[in-house]
């Protein structure tokens, strides 16, 4: 079962929204997959660094 999503609204500087998009595009993904992998990464690189 895939996990639920939730929209919400964000506002992003405008070179930052423009490299996200071209690196989106560069992948194949939507706007909102690109970001959310992007996050995931992210969280994840964040738990391993607060490990003992």
């Amino acid at each position: 079962m895939k996990p639920l999503k939730e929209k919400i609204s964000i506002t992003v500087d405008s070179d930052i929204l423009e490299k996200l998009k071209y690196e989106a595009e560069r992948d194949d993904r939507s706007l909102s997959q690109y970001i959310n992998l992007i996050l995931k990464q992210h969280i994840k690189e964040l738990n391993n660094e607060n490990k003992p």
